[in-house]
């Protein structure tokens, strides 16, 4: 069913140009200058317009009466002119059959134009339907006014001075209808109904057929101005400005099919651009090659010529025809790309590897190409949120949304097309154009499809956030858990201080009490004595333990001064270097601390060691050390005893750290950690009181500087 009309609205097409080419080969061959000559050269451009747009609409939705109506104008048009010249070359220079049939369907056909251009069409556009029944009013009555037309037209009278094939003798006179005012009155009121259906459907009609007929609007009301002038003003009677105030109408619709992708035919446009230029290429090459050259070398070497012109266009046909596709991309798509490419762009991002996060924004970018939007959007679901995951431009922060019933929210865009995945809403993909354009049928199909492969895609995503999220819940408990074996370190550490060592302080002091009332010489001031010293080692003994478990300095003057503190107990030599740290967040500060604290213990139990060497520094946002001793080293392969070694490393984990141990045996050891500093990280200055120091202080007071030993 689609071959026949395409092959008809061709053949239609090829009648309406080849009678405007006619026509204008007339004009050439009788020299005529006057005006009715040159406004019929005025319109043969309009004809040609008219016709190919036609064409293109009948072979692309042949069902739509709007192509039909156009080849029907152009051929109309080409047989108001035609006739007048083919009679002229009859006359003048060689008789012509059917010249004065010709010439009495010139006084007709004219009528039938109008009403087609001003009325049919108006009406019908853009998808061929009446808005209702009530708007065949207009196209009955310009029919009526036609057949009056066509009636009048067969009065002996109508084609003075040429003899009328068609006379009807009783109709004698009735062409002097066609002169009568209320004639043209009705004529006129019928054309502006149909201009003003136009005006009607623009009102009732969505963004996008707006922007579709607004042009058509423009052009019809300027044609109807136009023809009404000429009627009423004899010196603008054969003017050229008719012709091209009816071009308007097919540059209008041509305007409607490229800038909107009106009827959707921007494909064949596209083919006919590229194939129309590959065979302009083509013909000009061989004409190049064997008429060129070969009337510069003779006509005897036609044959090696044609050879060469052959091989020349085989080998540079495939580079010409990407370059004219090319060409017919950017003239028909503008700067975006095609749905083709955009959807094939896609597939290959899909097979190869990308993160998840960029194969997001390459889809954000890429839709935004394919539609020519101002602004394109992925968003992913995440549990009843709706969540921004890429966007091109790129747009800063993370917006979300709430859903209701898992269904998706309201969302103040162009065009959103839910993605699905096995009947699971997973997101969506958002355009919005920019202002005064609308989502096209071709892009709505484009959004779509590429809805249609993003499912597995976002699919992956939630299943990659939901790990992420749930390894992010892990560290976070890991790091609750350090947080929490230190606060019980800091409570024991005070239940020793404030309990024990007060009672151990309040035993000393009544020990020496007792030891100054005793007898000098007296068997029990020497056991008061040794109780005494007895009670002074307790109290050492429990003040140790109570900086082993958590030492106070580190919360009242921080990390290097903790640091600093041990380095002076250790039994090795240690070289000391602290690069001016500033006080960090409590758990910052005890992780490094105990990390040091448990090499430093290890190195004086096992590594018979004679120097150690401790850093501690900021690098690249992050709080790095390092201990490392020159003793005897050890196979980290055979070592059984990991559990130091895991403490250390769970205490930077849980702060998202990083903990490295390098050893071989003879060759010392080198514990290297390192913690992020983020400004959440950054804590108080010492001088508070040893309590207050427990608690977050205001920030921006520098710690204690620590430099070299």
């Amino acid at each position: 069913m689609k071959r026949p009309s395409a092959f008809l609205a061709v053949l239609l097409a090829a009648v309406g140009v080849g009678l405007a080419i006619g026509q204008l080969g007339l004009v050439l061959v009788l020299n005529a200058s006057n005006e009715a000559a040159n406004s019929g050269r005025a319109g043969v451009i309009t004809i040609i317009a008219l016709a190919l747009v036609g064409a293109l609409i009948g072979i692309r939705q042949p069902q739509n009466p709007i192509g039909w109506l156009m080849l029907s104008i152009a051929i109309c048009g080409a047989l108001i002119d035609f006739p007048k010249e083919y009679l002229a070359f009859s006359s003048v220079i060689h008789p012509l059959p059917g010249a004065t049939v010709l010439y009495w369907l010139s006084q007709i056909v004219w009528m039938l134009l109008f009403v087609q251009l001003l009325v049919a069409v108006p009406i019908l556009f853009p998808d061929g339907r009446l808005m209702s029944r009530r708007w065949l009013i207009p196209v009955v009555a310009g029919g009526l006014l036609a057949l009056i037309g066509i009636i009048a037209s067969l009065d002996p009278t109508s084609t003075k001075p040429v003899p009328n094939p068609v006379s009807v003798p009783a109709l004698n006179g009735a062409s002097q209808i066609l002169n009568s005012a209320p004639y043209w009155i009705l004529f006129l009121l019928t054309l502006l109904s149909g201009v003003a259906s136009l005006f009607v459907r623009y009102r009732r009609a969505d963004q996008q057929q707006r922007q579709q007929i607004k042009w058509l609007l423009v052009a019809a009301v300027l044609t109807l101005s136009v023809l009404t002038s000429q009627l009423f003003i004899p010196g603008m009677r054969f003017s050229w400005l008719l012709p091209v105030g009816v071009a308007f109408l097919p540059i209008a619709i041509g305007i409607a099919i490229l800038r909107y992708r009106l009827y959707d035919v921007d494909l064949i446009i596209n083919k006919a651009l590229v194939y129309g230029a590959l065979a302009a290429l083509i013909t000009g090459a061989y004409l190049l090659v064997v008429i060129g050259i070969g009337t510069v070398v003779g006509s005897s070497r036609q044959l090696p010529l044609s050879i060469l012109a052959t091989l020349v266009i085989a080998v540079s046909f495939q580079p010409l025809r990407q370059r004219s596709q090319q060409l017919a991309n950017h003239l028909v798509y503008g700067k975006r790309a095609t749905p083709y490419e955009t959807l094939s762009q896609f597939s290959e991002h899909l097979s190869e590897t990308f993160s998840q996060e960029g194969i997001l924004d390459r889809m954000a970018r890429l839709l935004q190409q394919g539609t020519g939007a101002e602004r394109a959007e992925v968003w992913v679901r995440s549990g009843q949120r709706l969540l921004l995951a890429a966007s091109s431009p790129a747009r800063d922060g993370s917006p979300e949304l709430p859903m209701s019933n898992g269904t998706l929210p309201r969302m103040e865009r162009d065009s959103v097309v839910p993605v699905s995945y096995q009947g699971e809403l997973l997101g969506a993909l958002a355009v919005m154009k920019k202002r005064g354009e609308t989502m096209q049928p071709v892009e709505e199909k484009l959004l779509n499809n590429l809805a249609g492969q993003a499912g597995l895609v976002l699919k992956n995503v939630g299943l990659n956030r939901e790990l992420l999220a749930r390894l992010e819940d892990l560290r976070a408990s890991r790091q609750r858990l350090v947080t929490a074996q230190d606060e019980e370190r800091r409570r024991i550490e005070r239940d020793l201080h404030d309990g024990a060592q007060q009672h151990l302080v309040a035993l000393k002091v009544n020990l020496a009490l007792a030891e100054a009332a005793a007898e000098p010489q007296s068997k029990v001031r020497s056991m008061l004595t040794q109780l005494k010293t007895d009670a002074e080692e307790a109290l050492n003994t429990t003040r140790e333990l109570a900086r082993g478990i958590y030492p106070p300095l580190l919360a009242s003057d921080g990390l290097a001064a903790a640091l600093r503190a041990q380095v002076r107990r250790s039994l090795v030599p240690v070289d000391f270097d602290v690069d001016g740290l500033p006080r960090l967040a409590r758990e910052v500060e005890a992780a490094v601390y105990f990390c040091c604290l448990e090499a430093l213990q290890n190195i004086g139990k096992y590594a018979q060691a004679t120097q150690v060497r401790l850093r501690v520094r900021f690098e690249d946002s992050r709080l790095a050390f390092s201990v490392q001793d020159n003793g005897k080293g050890f196979d980290l392969n055979q070592i059984r005893d990991v559990h130091g070694i895991e403490n250390m490393r769970d205490r930077l984990e849980a702060l998202g750290g990083n903990l490295r141990v390098d050893s071989r045996t003879g060759e010392g050891t080198r514990v290297t950690g390192d913690v992020p500093i983020t400004d959440q990280a950054t804590a108080v200055t010492s001088g508070l009181g040893r309590g207050e120091a427990e608690d977050a202080a205001p920030e921006g007071v520098a710690g204690p500087q620590v430099g070299n030993r």
